[in-house]
């Protein structure tokens, strides 16, 4: 993956920005000791490392702007990072940029469960944001598979989903506001705690711009009351394509599960060995999870497992206990580490529409025999939000790119199929050549004027999203 030489200029003046940060932050808030900066080298796509200029973890708002400013007034590229679970490289650094950690940045800030929002720093995890209106009766949906990981400002950054956003959304359709530094420095407001902002919807432009236009310090998240109860059914299935032709089906006929989610055989097996959920032997399931009252969850649990039988599913099992739906979902839970169990692997995230899902899953067993690479399936049936797991040995050299190149068939596939390249991992660097095949050149043109109005210096998250020689001239030319 090609990033961009650094400016030997940065790098001279290292010695000067450490000293001007310092000026400004608490002493072990900057970060300039080699072995240090290994932690900040690379993001969840581990397989690319480039280790920073430096790294700083500011505690408040005023100090990142502080940090912007300096920046801002040396020309030295800026890097925001969450929690560093990035799948597409959204928070690699170049050799000359700053790591700004938003890690320190986790106090709650208000709770207010009358208008049903809360406001939170945005280096606070995922779940945590739940656990902290839990006791009032209340939860924060978005729920990535690394929620117990992830920070809050990621989430916005590459606008997560996870396993519940069929029902409630993704995270622009849960998030209120935001605090912004600009690149300049400068602290703005964005939305706020009404239903509907006035004005513009300039919050819309900041959920899933990937760092590229400000580096979001507090966010204001709509909670929501806990549902009554909540059950899930498992169905097997003897093939992938007749699963996704479920999955179809259920969405025609007009029901809204909180949550369809799809596993193939490899998956299957590999978490099986792995966490022992007791799942059929079959060549694809879902797990369908429907909430409200019991009457509710009955209701429409019966419809659903009346559809899929029209698909002759070999197995059913609808669960009747906590810790039933608990094992259901076990396997599920423990897809991505249980892979990893197998070896190294590349997780996508393109999107297509959901009747697309019986071709697309078969194009991709073809592609999989073509490049000579193993393949996973797990995913977000019910929005279409496709992950392959592509194995590969990292160790063998051509590896990589041989998985890599398979990794791009797929998105391009989704592409096609009338979907998208990405659907919460963010472009980063793993799709930004890619962006030539969803959009034209002057649709580009449009988003990078977008962000010479944030960032007209073009300092924010250097060689991300747009593709790195055009990136490279406009930063010139700015």
């Amino acid at each position: 993956m090609d990033m961009p030489e650094p400016e030997p200029g940065t790098l001279v003046r290292k010695p000067e920005l450490v000293a001007r940060l310092r000026a400004v932050l608490p002493e072990d808030a900057v970060i300039d000791a080699p072995e240090e900066l290994k932690a900040y080298e690379c993001d969840a796509l581990a397989a690319y490392r480039c280790p920073p200029l430096l790294a700083v973890l500011p505690e408040t708002t005023g100090q990142v702007s502080e940090i912007m400013k300096i920046c801002h007034d040396m020309g030295v590229p800026v890097v925001p990072r969450g929690a560093g679970t990035s799948l597409a490289g959204g928070a690699l650094p170049t050799a000359d940029a700053v790591i700004l950690g938003v890690a320190r940045l986790r106090e709650v800030l208000e709770i207010n469960t009358a208008d049903r929002y809360i406001r939170v720093q945005t280096g606070m995890t995922n779940l945590s944001v739940t656990a902290a209106v839990e006791d009032e009766g209340f939860f924060y949906a978005p729920d990535p598979s690394s929620q117990l990981a992830c920070a809050i400002a990621g989430n916005i950054a590459m606008n997560s989903g996870g396993a519940h956003c069929l029902k409630y959304g993704v995270t622009t359709n849960n998030l209120l506001g935001v605090t912004m530094v600009m690149a300049d420095g400068e602290v703005v407001e964005i939305g706020g705690a009404e239903m509907d902002a006035p004005g513009l919807d300039i919050l819309g432009l900041i959920c899933g711009s990937e760092g590229q236009l400000g580096v979001v310090t507090e966010a204001i998240l709509r909670i929501l009351p806990k549902p009554e109860g909540a059950r899930p059914v498992l169905f097997g299935f003897d093939s992938s394509e007749v699963a996704g032709a479920c999955v179809a089906d259920i969405i025609r006929s007009g029901l809204i599960p909180v949550a369809i989610e799809f596993m193939d055989r490899p998956i299957i097996r590999a978490t099986e060995e792995f966490a022992g959920a007791g799942y059929p032997d079959c060549e694809a399931l879902l797990i369908v999870e429907v909430e409200g009252s019991e009457q509710e969850i009955a209701d429409q649990l019966a419809r659903i497992i009346a559809i899929a039988k029209r698909h002759n599913p070999v197995a059913i099992r609808e669960s009747q206990s906590a810790e039933e739906s608990t094992r259901i979902w076990l396997g599920r839970k423990s897809a991505f580490g249980a892979m990893g169990q197998m070896g190294d692997y590349i997780c996508l995230d393109g999107t297509i529409p959901v009747g697309e899902l019986p071709s697309v899953l078969n194009r991709i067993a073809d592609l999989a025999a073509e490049h000579g690479h193993m393949v996973g399936n797990v995913f977000h049936a019910g929005d279409g939000n496709m992950h392959p797991l592509i194995l590969y040995n990292a160790n063998e050299p051509g590896q990589l790119e041989s998985a890599e190149r398979f990794g791009a068939e797929i998105l391009k596939l989704c592409v096609d199929a009338g979907g998208c390249l990405t659907g919460e991992h963010g472009v980063g660097v793993e799709k930004r050549e890619l962006m030539t095949h969803q959009f034209a050149p002057a649709d580009l043109e449009a988003q990078m004027a977008v962000k010479d109005v944030f960032d007209s210096t073009w300092i924010l998250n250097p060689a991300k999203v747009f593709p790195l020689d055009v990136s490279a001239t406009r930063r010139a030319r700015a």
